[in-house]
């Protein structure tokens, strides 16, 4: 009983004696980099008194990259971040830089038009949602 290692242990011990580890976790998932950020990029909304401040993290991507859409209260941030023709003519041995794209949304069900705004600083976008007023959509139906 005292020689029995768990085998999870064992397996642990057969990584350490194998010199292309991460080549083989490559192989067993070829999309593992995609699965730490199932969405493309986090985002955070904040709910102020008179506005919705809404937060993405997007570094290395410029201004001209993204896409901020406010359509009947859903609010769209949508990130195409390609490679420039410089960058793509370089020889690089390893690379871990990619071009993606992603979307990411959320409904504000009293969000305004007027005074909306988004700046970008740092890898950080923040969108300004200002509140509107309320609006009833319960019409009264007088009886005859």
């Amino acid at each position: 009983m005292a020689s029995m290692v768990p085998y999870d242990h064992y397996n642990r011990m057969l990584r350490r004696a194998w010199p292309f580890d991460t080549m083989e976790e490559l192989f067993q998932s070829p999309f593992s980099s995609l699965a730490s950020a199932p969405d493309g990029f986090k985002m955070n909304v904040e709910d102020t008194d008179g506005a919705y401040v809404v937060t993405a993290e997007l570094p290395g991507v410029k201004r001209d990259q993204i896409d901020v859409e406010l359509n009947e209260g859903r609010l769209s941030i949508s990130v195409q971040k390609q490679e420039s023709e410089e960058e793509k003519a370089k020889n690089y041995l390893h690379k871990e830089t990619t071009e993606w794209s992603a979307t990411r949304g959320i409904y504000l069900k009293d969000a305004a038009v007027e005074g909306l705004t988004a700046k970008l600083a740092d890898g950080m976008l923040t969108v300004n949602v200002p509140k509107q007023e309320p609006k009833s959509n319960v019409t009264k139906v007088s009886v005859e």
